[in-house]
């Protein structure tokens, strides 16, 4: 069945009138009045729907009834350093597909430049929809938080999870030996940009408890690395290779 995210204050009627955005959706699929869908609110809530309205400017549903789902992920947090272009792009589409729980993106000395504060805000609009569209295609029930650009001093101070990791080309320790035997509570993968993080950066990311690591022998691109983190963390902690249930 068709899934849609909507604002969560809109599933708290019975009557639904569909947004913009999934209206253009539903075009596209040719979906009629009459069929059923499910609305999401990206907390674990669902609504079971039957399109009661539709034409070419508005659309509405009729929720037939209400449910939750939840996720068995493991909780990782990507700190991701902005890459070039639209790299940002690749990484949120595809760590929202390997269960990421939240973004947080980073600007280091060697990021590309934040931009003027009326395009940066278009920017996050168009990840946001890119993180909303990802989960609704693979079915994730939540959607992963996207924090605000900050500096790595901010990202740092504001990391409260059990395990962190730096993944960073002179780290020595690899990853398989700080990986604890049992799940912790979360984890943080701390991504660098193009031309890595510098000396000072890394640092300053271990005395706040951030362990520099390798993956092997060869050096990942920062759009690559942490989807190779997210993959192995939620093999061995999470639900990737689970059944579906």
């Amino acid at each position: 069945m068709h899934r849609f995210f909507v604002d969560a204050e809109a599933l708290r009627n019975d009557n639904i009138d569909l947004p913009e955005e999934v209206l253009r959706h539903i075009a596209v699929l040719r979906l009629a009045k009459g069929e059923e869908i499910l609305l999401l609110d990206g907390m674990g809530n669902l609504c079971l729907c039957r399109i009661d309205h539709l034409d070419r400017k508005r659309g509405s549903v009729v929720v037939l009834s209400r449910y939750a789902e939840c996720e068995k992920v493991f909780s990782i947090e990507l700190m991701q350093a902005l890459p070039k272009a639209d790299k940002m792009d690749l990484v949120l589409q595809k760590g929202t597909e390997l269960g990421i729980n939240r973004f947080t993106p980073v600007q280091t000395s060697r990021s590309v430049p934040r931009l003027a504060s009326q395009r940066e805000e278009q920017r996050r609009q168009r990840w946001l929809r890119i993180i909303r569209e990802a989960a609704r295609q693979c079915r994730r029930p939540l959607l992963p938080e996207l924090g605000e650009i900050c500096t790595l001093d901010e990202a740092l101070a504001n990391c409260h999870s059990e395990l962190r990791l730096m993944l960073w080309e002179e780290g020595c320790q690899p990853l398989e030996t700080t990986l604890p035997p049992k799940a912790p509570s979360g984890a943080t993968v701390l991504i660098g940009p193009e031309g890595g993080f510098s000396e000072q950066e890394a640092e300053i990311a271990r005395r706040h408890g951030f362990i520099p690591v390798l993956f092997g022998p060869r050096i990942l691109r920062s759009e690559t690395a942490g989807f190779a983190a997210a993959t192995i963390l939620q093999y061995r902690y999470g639900d990737l290779g689970a059944c579906r249930s």
